[in-house]
């Protein structure tokens, strides 16, 4: 036999091998992000720069659960609003249809019991909510919208314009980070870190106000690849190299794997 035959063929190095990323994703969410990053070989480097607490008063979130029959629509704005907004599902009406702005939030809202949420295939936003057909004419519809305290106005508004009764519950709240970031400045300063995943504006602005001038800096020398773009373009204003990519795990992951094919020698 060719000693040649016994030799397995060398494989192909993981997509991702040698990079670095920062995540910075709230805690659950960064995990299960940086699980998906290590599947492709990177190096995950958690640093959450959101922290999601429960809101100070959960009196609103009591009362549009004891009322979920008299809505038609119940939109989830992320992950997080179904981790802190979500009902039993035992309790959740038959004839509620669920919404979420992307396949992450989907999958948080199966993973509670409450399946068949409808999602856009525009963008993963609430102008995408808003392009799709089933929420296009609204009158005399009711609307719950679960989100976080201080959310954006611009989805709830414009149901209304379409003719929706729209009702915002807030059913958590961010705030920034207390603990430092003496291991991230030290994995970039180490060049142990290679890009930065980013999917929050206040998120970026949370991390640059932990980090020094020299920090700020040596970030500025990485890809920041935006899961938005109003993401992207905030980046840019706080002086970082952004790179835009479609939204959500699948999105980001693809924008990376795109970037480092074009850019092999960059990790």
């Amino acid at each position: 036999m060719d000693v040649h035959s016994l030799t397995e063929a060398p494989r192909e190095a993981a997509p991702l091998a040698g990079v670095g990323v920062i995540v910075t994703r709230p805690q659950r969410q960064a995990a299960v992000f940086a699980s998906k990053i290590a599947a492709l070989g990177g190096s995950p480097v958690i640093w959450p720069a959101i922290v999601i607490l429960p809101p100070v008063d959960i009196a609103l979130l009591a009362h549009a659960h004891e009322q979920l029959a008299s809505y038609d629509i119940a939109i989830f704005v992320s992950a997080n609003a179904v981790e802190y907004g979500a009902p039993l599902a035992d309790h959740w009406p038959a004839h509620l249809a669920a919404f979420a702005p992307g396949s992450g939030t989907a999958e948080a809202l199966a993973g509670v019991g409450i399946a068949g949420a409808l999602v856009p295939t525009a963008s993963h936003d609430s102008e995408g909510l808003l392009q799709m057909p089933e929420l296009a004419r609204l009158s005399g519809k009711r609307v719950v919208i679960f989100r976080g305290e201080g959310g954006r106005e611009f989805l709830g508004n414009s149901l209304r314009a379409r003719g929706a009764t729209v009702d915002h519950v807030p059913c958590y709240r961010r705030v920034a980070p207390q603990s430092g970031a003496e291991g991230l400045v030290e994995a970039i300063r180490e060049e142990r870190a290679h890009a930065l995943t980013l999917t929050s504006a206040e998120g970026l602005d949370n991390l640059l106000a932990a980090l020094s001038s020299e920090a700020h800096g040596q970030l500025a020398r990485l890809p920041a690849f935006a899961g938005h773009p109003r993401i992207a373009e905030r980046a840019r204003e706080r002086g970082l190299p952004a790179v835009e990519t479609a939204g959500g795990d699948a999105g980001m992951l693809a924008g990376m794997l795109e970037w480092y094919r074009a850019h092999p020698r960059a990790r």
